[in-house]
Order: C-alpha cells, then structure tokens, then sequence
C-alpha cells in the first residue's frame, strides 16, 4: 500500500512539472505579399535582341514581434537580369514575401534561430513562384530560382557576428 502511495505521488509530481513548461507551438498563420516591384526600362527595345540574360540576385530576411508569441518574418528577393553582352537592364524584379508566424515555448537562441532559417525556409518557394510569374508576366521566359538554404546562411551570419562580436538582427546575402 504504501507503494502505491508512493508511485502515485511520483506520477503526480511528474505531471505537475510537464503543466509548469511552457507548451511548444509553431504555426503558421498567413503568408502574403507585402511589397511587388517589376521594371523592365528597356522595353520594348530588349525584345528586339537575342535574350542573353546575366542574373543577379539578392535575398535579404528580417524579422519582428508584432503581438504576443506572434513574429512577422519577411524574405525580399531582388532580381536584375541585364543582357550579358550590351549590359543594359532587361528587368528588376522584386518581391517581398512575408508570413506571420505563431511561436510559443521556444526562447533565446532557438527562438532567433526558427526565425531566421526555418521559417525563410517555408516562405521562399511562395517568393520563388511570385517572382516567376512577375517575370512571365512581363514578357521574358520563367526565371527559375534555385533552392536557397537558409540554414547554411543563418550558420554564416552567427560565425561573422561571433567574430565581429554584433548582436542578431538583419540577415542579408547577395
């Protein structure tokens, strides 16, 4: 009897300390274009001449707190396709992606790391399909963006801060 008593307490006390930890959650709770930007300044020249085009890309991530446990993550993808051989621009293209997250029992170091790699991780192929569609739209074949590892960038910026000694913030690649 007195096992009992003492199994029953173990087991009550175990279930006391799992209600006193904070439950995970992560959910997404919308994604959405925040900012869309096409130009193309040489038209409808550019389309008179083979299509030879140069790509330079640009991604760039941030993130904030906008309620409780609520965190606005945003990708901004920039392309510029200019003619490789004349140089003059064929088209800039630009899409800000966002998406609000809910997250809950994740803190410090794991928190900024959800933030800056996994959630970028989610919104880039709806940033990939608006730029490609941006691009068809006007008048130049798809410009299929290769995956991008966010993981592989948020360990470079953490290895750049550590020897800079600065504090997260912005994350940024070209």
């Amino acid at each position: 009897m007195a096992e009992e008593n003492n199994q029953n307490a173990g087991a009550n006390g175990q279930a006391a300390g799992q209600q006193e930890k904070p439950q995970l959650q992560f959910a997404l709770q919308r994604i959405y274009v925040k900012d869309l930007s096409f130009e193309a300044p040489n038209s409808p020249a550019i389309f008179q001449q083979p299509f030879k085009p140069k790509v330079g890309l640009d991604l760039n991530t941030t993130h904030q707190q906008v309620g409780e446990g609520l965190f606005e993550v945003v990708i901004k993808v920039t392309a510029q396709v200019n003619h490789s051989e004349e140089g003059t621009t064929s088209f800039l293209a630009e899409v800000e992606q966002a998406g609000l997250f809910r997250i809950s029992g994740i803190e410090g170091q794991q928190l900024d790391h959800t933030l800056g790699a996994f959630c970028p991780n989610v919104l880039f192929p709806y940033a990939r399909e608006c730029i490609d569609n941006l691009v068809n739209r006007g008048g130049f074949p798809p410009l299929m963006l290769a995956p991008v590892n966010f993981e592989a960038i948020y360990a470079q910026k953490k290895k750049r801060e550590a020897e800079q000694g600065q504090p997260s913030g912005e994350q940024a690649t070209q």
